[in-house]
């Protein structure tokens, strides 16, 4: 390691021979919580002092981030680095990036990721004892956009195919799974609202910790950036915020955006494959991994190729590839960016039509009382006759879709009469009022959108209709509503002949069937009926994962898992009346908090094992931004679940916990006097 450093050190200080940024120029304001706040003239100034920020408070996640998208990642993991280092040269990115950076990235973007790596560099340069790998640095634009390709490419699903080719799992269609987590935005306007103020509910649900947790910022330069929102690790921009003038939230949409392809193999002609009577050679390619053995690094070679379709796997049965938007296209950093710097819904539309981000939900709100829900994504135009649901015939190029379809054609509401817009990752065709809905008829059934609800949406749209109009209040009590609708209405699986249990014939567990079916459905820390159904979701995984399809579960099973809940209580707990908040609690270094939720309630929470019986969250509610357009100006207010440095030394490693907990935020302000005025340190980059 020693060696390393000393390179380290060799190097970095060449990279700096051609810096650009003067970090004198640049201002880092950190609040009561330490949520940075970035002045400075230039967008690309304001990068690099975010990148120092972020890079102060967690440098380690950052690089994590990178060695994944840069298939470095087990030289610091290990043989658990392995499946992301060789995705990362599968998909092809830094071939991508040779072809298409230099034309296909504005100068102006070029700007921001040389200006964010340039901060990221000089922070290593000066830290040299957090750097994770030294192989990794200098970062570059290549670097960083190779990382945001690998998490594109994920979020598109096209990892999970590589599994199932790789594993010789290839069943064809996807079953519903389990959902550890979830996303709701929702959005009101005048037509909607009390003081004819516009409300915006930014409330994705994301992992608590690691590369996909949330990170607040407040970026603000003299060329018209102004935003508050959150980001990655690795990002150099805002991600999901708001700015004076408008502000947008994601959740996960469920399109269909990848493909596979199986292979006509020639029958004698080796890595030959036909398509349309012509035959063509499959590109070989080898990925290039370290495994250890015994603690000894191995270098070794993965066989992969390309065809027409797109990268190429072989297995037991034979050669299939892959084909998402998310490998042909590399300007999503900068559609996200262009988001940031939006003034009104037609400049943020026009940056939509970039067609860059290959997936998620938009829902939006400005100034203006505009309000607009989209389920955007790159959709491939594919031919009719096929099952694109399954794998397809990669032998004719009928098959071997080259265009998507344009962001007007996909599923959206803008300005709809009922005055709202809300999404939970449910259907597109249920986003607002009946008569404002996009109909399903209209779309494509290739496009292979969501017909489902889940109990958030369906919980949402029962606590929207309530109202005629509502007030500020009713809308933060709708953000942080955690209860399950009756039926329940998991989109994964059917539990709903648990209420029609009659307890007298199963007296091993009639006390527990009584809890559950007289239960308010409240996933509140205080609540017994909320532990025992926590414990006992936990117990249905077992037969879930056996169950077929459609996953409904039948008394038998539901009395098994009672039955394995019972056992589970006594023998931790010593008793069957334990609250969710004496089972579940939210955990950061030292300090243990009881705490709200459960999968799929608005407020929704996944946990795994902690100690002692209980368990620990860590994914759901994560970063929450409640945002008003009012006459005065925009209102913002946020929390995150733990604070904003991952450094357990740190007063901001755990400092909005008990906010976060008791479902309380922090206000917060884009004006730049009123930041100054609360500030707690002011002082420049390095």
């Amino acid at each position: 390691m020693q060696k390393a450093t000393v390179l380290l050190l060799v190097i970095l200080p060449l990279y700096f021979g051609i810096a650009q940024i003067q970090p004198e120029n640049i201002e880092i304001v950190r609040d009561r919580f330490g949520i940075p706040h970035i002045f400075a003239k230039t967008d690309a100034e304001v990068a690099y002092g975010l990148a120092w920020a972020h890079a102060e408070d967690d440098f380690k996640t950052i690089q994590l981030g990178y060695l994944a998208g840069n298939n470095l990642l087990s030289k610091h993991l290990g043989n658990q680095g392995l499946g992301a280092d060789f995705i990362a040269q599968f998909i092809g990115s830094e071939t991508l990036f040779d072809q298409k950076y230099n034309t296909a990235i504005s100068p102006e973007y070029k700007k921001i990721i040389r200006a964010y790596a340039e901060g990221l560099n000089r922070y290593a340069n000066l830290h040299p004892e957090e750097v994770l790998v030294p192989e990794l640095f200098p970062v570059d634009e290549k670097k960083m956009m190779r990382y945001a390709q690998l998490q594109l490419f994920i979020s598109s699903k096209g990892d999970q195919w590589v599994s199932r080719i790789v594993n010789n799992q290839l069943e064809f269609q996807f079953q519903k799974e389990e959902q550890h987590r979830g996303s709701n935005t929702f959005a009101f306007n005048s037509s909607k609202t009390k003081d004819g103020n516009t409300y915006l509910a930014i409330n994705t649900h994301q992992p608590l910790d690691g590369p996909v947790s949330w990170y607040e910022a407040h970026l603000c330069s003299e060329e018209g950036t102004n935003i508050l929102g959150a980001l990655f690790a690795g990002s150099p921009n805002i991600l999901i915020g708001a700015n004076e003038n408008l502000a947008w939230s994601h959740t996960v949409n469920q399109p269909d955006k990848t493909d596979v392809f199986a292979l006509e193999m020639h029958p004698k002609k080796k890595l030959q494959y036909k398509v349309d009577n012509e035959y063509y050679n499959l590109e070989q390619k080898e990925a290039r991994l370290t495994f250890k053995l015994f603690g000894i690094p191995l270098s070794i070679k993965k066989k992969y190729y390309e065809s027409i379709y797109g990268p190429t796997l072989k297995n037991k049965s034979g050669f299939y590839a892959i084909r998402t938007g998310a490998i042909f296209e590399i300007r999503a950093l900068e559609q996200w960016w262009r988001m940031n710097k939006a003034h009104d819904f037609s400049s943020f539309y026009k940056a939509l039509q970039m067609k860059a981000l290959p997936g998620y939900n938009i829902g939006y709100a400005d100034k203006n009382d505009t309000i607009f829900y989209i389920s955007n994504g790159l959709i491939p135009k594919r031919a009719e006759g096929y099952n694109w649901s399954d794998v397809v015939p990669g032998n004719t190029k009928k098959t071997l879709w080259t265009d998507y379809y344009e962001i007007e054609e996909l599923p959206q509401v803008v300005q709809p009469k009922s005055g709202y817009v809300y999404n939970a990752n449910h259907s597109p065709f249920r986003s607002s009022a009946e008569e404002d809905n996009p109909k399903a008829e209209n779309y494509n059934q290739n496009m292979g959108f969501e017909k489902y609800d889940n109990n958030r949406s369906t919980r949402l749209k029962t606590l929207i209709d309530q109202f005629d109009k509502l007030d500020y209040q009713d809308f933060k009590r709708i953000k942080y509503d955690h209860q399950y609708p009756k039926p329940y209405h998991f989109n994964w699986m059917n539990i709903n002949y648990l209420d029609r249990l009659d307890s007298g014939n199963y007296p091993e567990v009639a006390s527990l069937i009584e809890q559950l079916q007289k239960w308010d459905r409240k996933a509140e820390p205080n609540s017994i009926g909320a532990g025992v159904f926590a414990v006992f979701y936990n117990e249905l995984r077992p037969f879930y994962n056996t169950l077929p399809e459609p996953k409904i579960f039948p008394p038998a099973l539901l009395i098994e898992a009672l039955k394995n809940t019972k056992k589970y209580l006594l023998k931790y707990f010593n008793t069957l009346d334990v609250s969710l908040g004496s089972y579940q609690k939210l955990v950061r270094g030292e300090k243990e908090i009881p705490i709200f939720g459960l999968p799929d309630v608005i407020t929704a929470m996944a946990s795994k094992p902690y100690k002692e019986g209980k368990v620990k969250v860590v994914s759901g509610e994560s970063y929450i931004e409640l945002v008003q357009f009012t006459p005065e100006g925009v209102k913002i207010e946020s929390v995150i679940s733990y604070g904003s440095s991952d450094h357990p030394d740190s007063l901001h490693f755990n400092d909005q916990m008990e906010l976060y907990a008791q479902f309380k935020t922090k206000k917060m302000s884009l004006d730049k006097k009123t930041v100054y005025s609360e500030a707690k340190t002011i002082y420049h980059p390095k």
